[in-house]
């Protein structure tokens, strides 16, 4: 680094925090992210449709582990590559996920902690950790099982009473979010509710054209809403995850780390799925062989499922990791202090992992994708959201074998700069409806 490049880092990690303080007092509210990052750094978070833009992909090619011209003098890198990406998720001892590593950069104060397995490191992480996986396992969701099934089946009905009332069926709205909100609230024994301010944050919280400060500012509002709820399964453990943290724990978990852990899940849980179920319906309504498929062959959920998760990758980037030491990842020395961002929805395209990995192949044989993420810090609810995957998808093409999108590319609501990409409503037509089921359990 030249000295004028390093007095430059110097400059603005000094004056850029002062302008936002300074900017919120004045009620100028959130900055806009896109103000004071290049447009190289926000590469990730763009799409076209849903594939990433292509340069991201020629940038993976060309150097999958890259510097990113960040503000606030931060020197931060972007990986791009899969096993690049594999090496740094699973370096736990060389690189930290700890949320005060973030404490007075991009706006963030402490206050805006959101607690959770995301942002800890062990052993707090593991300490946490091994509360919630028992309740994870493929064998204990099973009895979730039946209650997805009714939820799927009961918005089924709801887009088929929509058409036949003279509206307009929207996936998002009518499928795709109701399903992981009713689950999830099932699973921690949430009052359904209260599913309308859950759905606004999560939304918020991954959403980075209000600032990296209006995103935590979200998970905030979220945790302490939480708290309450937290503190009302005190007095009387409910069925749910919660209350089973409390009766199972409740002297080894302080409040505040159950509404942590809640919040990542209720949330996480919403908003990935929500985007996994909208766009990767809208990849299989584009696709006959997909859509035949689901109709044909009982087999088929898994390995689409599979497939869909890879090329949609809705989580874009990981949370970011900071470097304890010196270490190298593709050639590149990473040294302390170093902000590093995978971008897991490039790394899941890598060509030297598969041929032709832009395009859809629910048969083909490649490494596991990186969309729950890798290592310690993989996503918890990856099962569960499978559930929800492989119950959704078949259900949706069997009630509606000739649904298809009722409005183009173009015209699509997609996310524009968002850590979880989606899209806000998908309008369909529904065409010919298959009967529903006689009877649900």
């Amino acid at each position: 680094m030249t000295l004028v490049e390093s007095v430059r880092r110097r400059v603005l990690g000094f004056v850029v925090p002062l302008y936002m303080r300074w900017r919120a007092r004045r009620g100028g509210g959130a900055l806009d992210i896109s103000e004071i990052l290049p447009d190289e750094a926000l590469m990730p978070l763009r799409r076209v449709g849903v594939d990433p833009v292509p340069e991201l992909g020629q940038l993976r090619d060309r150097e999958p582990v890259s510097t990113i011209d960040a503000p606030y003098g931060i020197r931060a890198w972007l990986v791009t590559g899969y096993e690049e990406a594999k090496a740094v998720l699973t370096a736990t001892d060389a690189f930290s996920n700890d949320f005060t590593h973030l404490v007075g950069r991009l706006g963030i104060t402490a206050e805006q902690d959101p607690g959770g397995l995301g942002f800890a490191d062990p052993p707090d992480h593991t300490r946490l950790r091994k509360f919630l996986t028992p309740e994870f396992t493929v064998r204990r969701l099973r009895r979730l099982a039946p209650r997805i099934e009714a939820i799927v089946e009961g918005q089924l009905d709801v887009m088929a009473d929509t058409v036949a009332n003279g509206g307009q069926a929207d996936l998002v709205r009518d499928f795709a979010l109701p399903i992981p909100s009713l689950a999830i609230c099932e699973l921690l024994g949430v009052r359904y509710e209260d599913r309308g301010d859950f759905e606004r944050l999560s939304t918020a919280r991954f959403d980075l054209l209000g600032g990296f400060s209006g995103s935590f500012g979200a998970m905030s509002e979220s945790v302490g809403y939480l708290l309450d709820v937290v503190a009302k399964e005190r007095k009387d453990p409910g069925e749910g995850l919660l209350g089973m943290l409390v009766r199972e724990h409740g002297d080894e978990i302080d409040d505040r780390e159950m509404a942590g852990i809640a919040d990542g899940l209720l949330t996480g849980g919403l908003e990935t799925t929500t985007s996994m179920l909208a766009l990767g319906g809208l990849v299989v309504m584009r696709d006959e062989t997909l859509r035949s498929s689901l109709l044909s062959d009982d087999a088929a959920p898994d390995k689409l499922v599979e497939e869909l998760l890879r090329i949609i990758t809705p989580v874009q980037v990981a949370f970011p990791r900071f470097a304890r030491t010196e270490t190298t990842v593709g050639g590149k020395t990473i040294l302390p202090g170093d902000v590093v961002l995978c971008s897991l929805s490039a790394a899941d395209r890598d060509p030297r992992i598969g041929d032709d990995m832009d395009g859809v192949d629910a048969q083909r044989k490649v490494p596991p994708h990186l969309a729950f993420g890798h290592g310690i810090h993989r996503c918890v609810g990856a099962e569960l959201a499978r559930m929800e995957l492989r119950t959704a998808y078949p259900a949706l093409i069997r009630r509606f074998p000739e649904i298809h999108a009722a409005a183009t590319d173009a015209e699509l609501p997609y996310r524009p700069l968002s850590f979880v990409y989606g899209v806000d409503a998908l309008p369909v037509e529904l065409g010919t409806a298959a009967p529903a089921p006689a009877e649900r359990v």
